[in-house]
Order: C-alpha cells, then structure tokens, then sequence
C-alpha cells in the first residue's frame, strides 16, 4: 500500500472513529422526540451466524446503535451439531448479559423461516422465543409472537432467493395477515439491497418502514466501517429511549432508515428530521449588491443532495448541489432587490418518501 492510500486509509479511520464518539445519535432529534438507532435483524452462531452474541454487542457499542434485536433462525440450525441449544432464547440471554453495564439496549427477538409465503419473518419484544417453535405452520408461529406482544415484520421481500425479479409483492397470506393486524412492518432495506415495491406495499397497508442489517458475517467487513461506512439503521421517532416508549414508537410506524446516502421513510417522519437537520443562517448582502449570501448547515452524519425549487437563481452553484455531513454550504441568491428574509423550497433527492418519491420542503433564512 502506497504512502499516499496508506494516509487516505488513516484520515477514513480517525473520521469514522471521531463521528461514533462525537455524534453518537448520528441525527439531531426533531423538538420532543428522541431518535432511537436501532438493528432489529441479526444473528448470531447460535443459527447461521458466524459470531458468538458477544461480538454482535461490541459491533453496536463501537458504531453507537442504542438498540438491537439478537434474531436468530428458530427452524435453520446449520450449527447444532456444535453448538446444540434447545433454548432458543440462549443467544438473547448471552447478549443481553454482556450488554447490561452499558447503554444499548438488547430486546429478545427470532425470525420465523419459511419458503414464500409468507417467506421470511421476524419477531421482536417477544418473551420466549421456544414458544414461536411451530415446525410445519408458520401462521401459528406468528400468532404466537402476537400473543407476546411481540413486533412482527417481513424480512427482504424483494429476496431473489424467493423473488427471482427481486420484486417485492403481497401473496395471499400477507393481505390475511396485514388484514388480522398480526403484520405490523416491511423492510424496505435489508443488507445491501432496497425495494421501492416495498415502500410503496408500506405505504399502501399503514406498515412500519424498516431497514436492518441483516448481519451473518462482521460489519466492519460488510459495511466498510473503517472507511466511513455503516450498516442499514432503523431510527425510531420515540417520545423517551425507555423500552416500552420505544416500542410503542415502532408500532405507530415513526421510523426512518438510513441506507448508504438514503434517508427513507413515511413523510410526516421524514420532515420532522429534516427540519431539525438542515439550518440556514440568517441573509446578508455586500455593499452595493443585491446578491444575498445563505449559509446552509447540514447537522446529520448524511449527505444532503439538494435540488431548489424556487423561482430565484444562484450566483455560484446550479439549483443542485450537495452539503456533505457536518458541513457547511454558502449559497449566494439572486434576490433582484434587498429582503430581510428568504424561504427556500427545496427537493432532498435522497430522501425517499415512496415509489420515484422525494421529500420537499422549505426552509426559512433566520
């Protein structure tokens, strides 16, 4: 490795390093809620995971998650004839006691495993895992979970395991399931895939908008950590980080996901973060012009791709531009004569609100 990559590789490193400690909620939370990141699909040895739960905790406290769910296979045990377990609920009890002197918190979880349908699903804020053991009926399965109160949710619908075209759809079974109020969310990210299909099956059935890793490997590896990457993160509009504020927030369906450079989720939520993300400084002119100077400041570990949608022209830039993370943007706007004011309407490109969607809204100079 070359002097020069070998720096590039250090100066990734300290960054990534820096923004876990520094910025720990990655987003400024809107007024009144906290914004909860969370992972609510792993796994672990303990199915066909390749890391004891241990690891999976330090992953989540070195990347600055505030919640995970351990959700191993309850059917799928490629590991049993070395790591036999007749209690399903030993990767939770592993994790959660290694988490317990810190601040994430661990909830108990399992994914369901079935060919389509219903395909994939997983269980979370369950209390026993051994009771969501039913072999040859996974609608049973999924019942249970309900009866425990448990978070119920379709994992990659779009999996080209089970969908060849990688199209996310509703079979039979899961108009039955969203009807009976026994489905309660849809990934719309898992790993390193994205379905707009299921976005729009989210929108369509009042279902939760989720995005997780999925994790069976390391994330540092997966998801390049040490070169400023991350992993899919569900972040979680709760009124307080207790558990039962936060769960309660999951069902509501307050999340948004944060992908790559993609913020997504339903747009009340959406709006709520942007606002609370992206400031503008107050208008200032130059002696004798009347060329206002807009100092934009982005506040999220994300970068804005924005688009202005309003009538002005920019004296520097095009109406597209972008404000990397933690940074600032100076826009200089043809105003045509003095204002005390501006609002600025803008499209956020990637931010995804539905099927070829993007969020839109105005921002005020101070």
């Amino acid at each position: 490795m070359s002097f020069k990559h070998q720096l590039r590789f250090l100066v990734l490193l300290f960054f990534g390093v820096l923004v876990n400690a520094q910025n720990k909620s990655f987003f400024v939370s809107p007024p009144n809620y906290e914004l909860i990141s969370t992972d609510l699909h792993i796994h672990t040895a303990f199915s066909d995971g390749y890391v004891w739960p241990n690891i999976r905790v330090d992953e989540a406290l070195k990347e600055g998650l505030d919640l995970i769910s351990i959700t191993d296979h309850l059917e799928y045990q490629p590991h049993k004839a070395d790591i036999p377990h007749p209690d399903r609920n030993r990767s939770y009890d592993i994790a959660e006691d290694h988490a317990k002197n810190s601040d994430l918190s661990v909830i108990k979880g399992a994914e369901i495993t079935r060919s389509m349908p219903p395909g994939h699903i997983n269980a979370v804020f369950i209390k026993d895992v051994n009771k969501l053991l039913f072999p040859h009926d996974a609608k049973a399965a999924i019942v249970e979970a309900n009866n425990q109160s448990g978070f119920v949710f379709w994992n990659h619908p779009n999996w080209e395991s089970q969908r060849p075209d990688g199209i996310a759809r509703l079979e039979p079974l899961h108009r039955e399931l969203i009807e009976k109020k026994l489905l309660h969310g849809i990934e719309v990210v898992n790993f390193t895939t994205f379905s707009e299909e299921a976005i729009t099956i989210a929108l369509d059935n009042n279902l939760t908008i989720l995005g997780t890793s999925d994790i069976h490997g390391l994330t540092a590896w997966d998801f390049k950590i040490s070169e400023g990457g991350h992993r899919p993160i569900t972040f979680i509009l709760s009124k307080s980080n207790s558990v039962e504020d936060i769960k309660k927030a999951l069902f509501e369906g307050k999340t948004m996901v944060w992908f790559k450079e993609l913020i997504i989720g339903k747009k009340e939520h959406l709006y709520k973060i942007i606002k609370a993300n992206l400031t503008a400084s107050a208008i200032s002119y130059k002696k004798n012009q009347i060329i206002a100077k807009v100092i934009l400041k982005n506040h999220s570990s994300t970068s804005l791709h924005l688009k202005y949608k309003g009538p002005f022209t920019f004296h520097e830039d095009s109406d597209t531009f972008t404000i990397p993370p933690y940074s600032e943007k100076i826009i200089m706007v043809k105003t045509l004569e003095r204002k005390k004011s501006l609002e600025l309407p803008f499209e956020l490109l990637n931010g995804i609100i539905g099927n070829k969607k993007h969020l839109e809204f105005t921002i005020s100079t101070d």
